[in-house]
């Protein structure tokens, strides 16, 4: 069976909150492929459809909630599968935006990262700034990572990365952004003073693992930081 037909059976499960149909389609799609694989393949893309429909009023919210709460189980049960990498040394803090469909979007996300070989600490969303500030002064991670998939997320990431800015607060700290707000507007990463981002979460592993690795980021790290002073600046 082609993956398209897959995922498009999985959605059809998921909106009409069928537990046995969506657990089998899970273990119809581990045959012969890897935990990783089944997050990568199925589980993303098939969110990505639920939140697309969602946001153009095409799908319901009681559908959207039978989806994204089978979803979230199914995902939690796959972490389990997972098989990590070695270990690449580098520790990872990660937010999301408030909604139980953000922590969901971020958990693959996290999922991915971990298995990677990062060593991942993820609080999921409705956290004060000014929490987030004292945690990252007191344990400073290796990167800071805040998905944000709607517009109403933006105020508090770009005063959270104002604020470690203006006091200079671990300098060394990278600030990675990805989600859905930052793949619509083209350029907002960059403006925000992130240094890193990604489309999606297979991207942003590949982001994170290739700049500690060989800083052949360096250029995408400083720009953003770079292009925020020129226009403020301006």
């Amino acid at each position: 069976m082609s993956q398209t037909i897959l995922v498009e059976r999985f959605f059809e499960t998921l909106i009409a909150g069928d537990r046995p149909g969506s657990r089998e389609i899970v273990r119809e799609a581990l045959k012969g492929t890897t935990a990783g694989q089944v997050l990568t393949d199925l589980f993303w893309p098939t969110y990505e459809s639920v939140e697309k429909l969602y946001r153009s009023d095409q799908l319901t919210k009681l559908n959207h909630h039978l989806a994204t709460r089978l979803l979230r189980v199914l995902v939690d049960q796959n972490a389990s599968l997972l098989k990590p990498k070695t270990s690449l040394g580098r520790s990872i803090f990660a937010l999301c935006g408030p909604r139980d469909s953000d922590e969901l979007g971020a958990q693959m996300a996290v999922d991915l990262l971990e298995e990677a070989g990062f060593d991942i600490r993820f609080a999921g969303g409705n956290i004060a700034n000014d929490e987030i500030m004292s945690h990252v002064n007191n344990q400073p991670p290796d990167v800071l990572l805040m998905f944000a998939s709607g517009a109403n997320d933006l105020p508090n990431i770009r005063s959270l990365i104002d604020n470690l800015r203006e006091i200079a607060a671990c300098p060394n700290v990278q600030i990675a952004v990805g989600g859905g707000v930052f793949n619509r507007a083209d350029g907002l990463a960059e403006e925000i003073g992130a240094d890193l981002w990604a489309n999606s979460p297979m991207a942003m592993v590949e982001t994170l693992i290739s700049d500690p690795a060989r800083r052949a980021m360096q250029e995408q790290r400083t720009v953003g930081r770079k292009r925020r002073v020129k226009r403020e600046a301006a």
